[in-house]
């Protein structure tokens, strides 16, 4: 290009990134040369050969859950502020995705990396696959070693319990898993909690191999053959499961949601207010979250060897009409 134009090497990187060192002729010159020649910039090899970058990569679980999408635009507004780009990689829950997304960020020297990981060993470990790459978790509470947000799953479940004991539910279950899932066993542990407060009050579990819609079909149909009256509120750890219970029980003539029994979800995933019957969830705040997490990366990339710092967010109740009487 810089031939075509008839300018040096330095003319053109002048003309691109610094425009003011160069005259109005000049620049004309080569930006024409660029136009005709369909020259189209490299960052990723600019940044290689400045050894810094301006893109972040986000490895997310699932974008088909509107929750990570969530976190994805909140991460991505503190950092266009500061002139940074986003790259998403979706694990779509597959371990080697994962590691494979993480690696891929790593050779592509992104300044950092937000992860919300799989709960796996590898959330857990103390070295990632990244060797170098500043990183930061989101919906995971990581140890000292890495910066990360989370939401206080415990006080979660236990504000899903303590909505349906308000409305006078007794006979309560729990249907969700697996349970050494960790958000699954804290939302359960924080259930019982709220449980444990009133006397007159009980909690049952049915563990499930899953927390999709078919997972909470197929348990919804467990209850009704074991006499769907045994219960008259259920807490699920996600909307979808919440969704799966809603369609098994429309099977049952003369059986309603809410009115025989009462449903809460969970993650305001969109199924659960777009459901036949809109899902009374517990909502974390995602998009606050990815701001924090990129905050808390921004944190990391400005100073490598700052304390990591861990920060807890709270989760809030929206009710729907899977647990409200109808006016």
């Amino acid at each position: 290009m810089a031939r075509h134009a008839g300018v040096s090497l330095g003319t053109v990187s002048n003309t691109l990134n610094s425009p003011e060192k160069v005259s109005d002729a000049t620049r004309r010159r080569v930006l024409a040369s660029i136009a005709e020649l369909g020259f189209v910039r490299n960052d990723a090899a600019r940044s290689l050969a400045a050894g810094t970058s301006s893109t972040v990569g986000l490895v997310v679980a699932d974008l088909g859950n509107s929750f990570f999408v969530d976190i994805a635009r909140g991460a991505e507004q503190v950092l266009r502020r500061q002139g940074m780009n986003l790259l998403i990689a979706n694990t779509d829950i597959d371990p080697q995705r994962e590691v494979g997304n993480l690696e891929t960020f790593e050779r592509a020297r992104v300044a950092g990396i937000i992860l919300a990981p799989l709960d796996t060993a590898l959330a857990r470990t103390e070295v990632l696959p990244v060797r170098t790459t500043p990183t930061v978790f989101v919906n995971w509470r990581s140890d000292a070693r890495f910066s990360s947000v989370a939401v206080d799953e415990g006080h979660g479940g236990a504000l899903a319990a303590s909505h349906l004991l308000s409305l006078g539910r007794r006979r309560l279950l729990y249907v969700g898993g697996p349970l050494f899932l960790n958000a699954v066993r804290e939302r359960y542990e924080g259930v019982q909690r709220a449980v444990a407060a009133h006397d007159d009050a009980r909690i049952d579990l049915m563990e499930t191999r899953g927390l999709t819609i078919r997972h909470g079909r197929e348990a919804g149909l467990r209850i009704i053959e074991d006499g769907a009256g045994r219960y008259d509120g259920i807490v699920a750890p996600s909307d979808l499961v919440a969704v799966g219970l809603v369609q098994a029980f429309a099977t049952q003539v003369g059986f309603s949601v809410p009115g025989d029994i009462a449903i809460t979800g969970y993650d305001d995933n969109h199924f659960a207010s777009e459901s036949a019957v809109p899902i009374t969830t517990i909502s974390q705040p995602g998009e606050q979250m990815g701001s924090v997490a990129a905050e808390l990366l921004l944190e990391r990339i400005a100073e490598p060897g700052a304390i990591a710092r861990s920060l807890v967010l709270e989760p809030h109740l929206i009710p729907r009409a899977s647990t409200l009487p109808r006016a």
